[in-house]
């Protein structure tokens, strides 16, 4: 990992991602996040304030460790007790029916194996558990979505593997689950190429 890959883009992210427009969509997103809950790609850990008291406890996978100092701080600023693995979700290290919820905010956009680890997701999963998604992804404009797919390349390179187009909720459902709810809407002061969101809950069919 270079230091574009492993210092620039994650400071980048994390100052941008950081600020008051996406704290309010996770604070929306993991408002109902309750139990035990596994966090896939938890990144640099900006969802860790925004958990309810209703957590129980907190397990994330991420397959590299940014910004580790950072991350320790905001871990230590919970009470949450926080377990971190060093590994993707494509092959989950835990036994069926194990979570109350999981959580993927701003994460499915990188997963290489997308159906695999949305089929570990529902492997996971306590029967009736609930997963909560908050990711941006492919526009129903049809003008817009012929931009992304053109410039999908480009964002790839320069976003360490991100998709701007991928249309989140066929993929979720083609996991076989139920999207129990769902809100599409632009991110507010943010490109539309890459503000297209998704926001929803689903339970695996079962």
């Amino acid at each position: 990992m270079g230091f574009y890959e492993k210092f620039l883009f994650p400071l980048g992210m994390d100052w941008i991602m950081g600020g008051e427009n996406f704290r309010e969509e996770r604070e929306r997103a993991l408002a109902s996040a309750s139990g035990e809950v596994l966090e896939l790609g938890f990144g640099t850990g900006l969802n860790l304030p925004h958990y309810p008291e209703a957590v129980e406890a907190l397990f994330m996978v991420d397959p590299v460790v940014l910004l580790p100092r950072r991350v320790e701080r905001r871990i230590a600023a919970v009470d949450i007790p926080v377990s971190r693995h060093a590994l993707g979700a494509e092959k989950l290290p835990f036994e069926s029916d194990r979570f109350e919820c999981v959580v993927s905010t701003w994460t499915l956009c990188t997963i290489s194996d997308l159906a695999g680890a949305l089929g570990e997701t529902a492997r996971v999963l306590k029967p009736g558990g609930k997963f909560i998604f908050l990711e941006h992804g492919r526009s129903d404009d049809e003008r817009t979505a012929r931009w992304q797919d053109q410039l999908n390349p480009l964002q790839r390179a320069f976003g360490c593997g991100c998709n701007m187009n991928r249309r989140i909720d066929e993929f979720i459902l083609e996991a076989g689950f139920e999207i129990l709810n769902l809100d599409r809407f632009l991110m507010p002061r943010t490109p539309r190429l890459q503000g297209e969101m998704y926001r929803g809950v689903a339970r695996a069919a079962r």
